[in-house]
């Protein structure tokens, strides 16, 4: 039995619990099936084995609670790493400009990370915190694109609880197609950037 079927079977006996753990989990890097897992609570709940709020909010405090301790491990990470970086002039620059980048274009990115780039999620987490990005600022996008996430894969689960695994792998392959996407889209403007100035 694999660790999803694991999961997934484990649910209905540990239930908030298991989904609090796993929610959190995920957003600090783990591989975990976070929304399969929200969307089969969302079915057990339009069972009536949970009530839908609830489960919405767990899942919902879970997350931002990962997101958060994302972002002070970068924070402290960060503190002991930039000063040993910039020390390189052109490393310095280069770390400047991130941060005004992150400053003038964090937030959509934090947002988009938390439900439609998830699998990038927690790598932005630390970024944020060791650029120094405004923790209000992270914090309110992120809560944003948690409750979008949340709201979204509980409330696929108690609608289309009959067909709740079809639709998981569904998402599961979509958000991955779109990370792997995203990352390779920012790789080739880097590649571009480097070899025009080349030039």
């Amino acid at each position: 039995m694999t660790l999803t079927e694991t999961l997934l079977a484990s649910l209905p006996s540990y239930g908030l619990s298991l989904l609090a753990l796993v929610v959190g989990i995920s957003c600090l890097g783990a591989p975990l099936p976070a929304s399969i897992v929200m969307m089969l609570m969302g079915a057990l709940a339009a069972a009536g084995d949970f009530t839908l709020w609830i489960v919405i909010v767990v899942a919902l405090s879970s997350a931002i609670a990962g997101d958060q301790i994302g972002y002070v491990l970068g924070r402290l990470a960060g503190q002991r790493l930039i000063p040993i970086v910039t020390r390189n002039p052109q490393r310095r620059k280069a770390i400047e400009r991130a941060e005004r980048e992150m400053d003038a274009r964090g937030n959509l990115a934090v947002f988009l990370t938390r439900w439609l780039l998830s699998p990038l999620g927690p790598y932005l987490n630390l970024m944020a915190g060791a650029s120094g990005f405004s923790w209000m600022r992270f914090t309110l996008a992120g809560i944003l694109g948690e409750a979008v996430w949340v709201v979204l894969y509980t409330g696929l689960g108690a609608t289309f609880s009959q067909s709740v695994t079809e639709i998981a792998e569904i998402s599961g392959s979509i958000s991955g197609f779109l990370a792997a996407a995203a990352v390779a889209g920012i790789l080739g403007f880097k590649l571009l950037k480097a070899l025009r100035s080349k030039d």
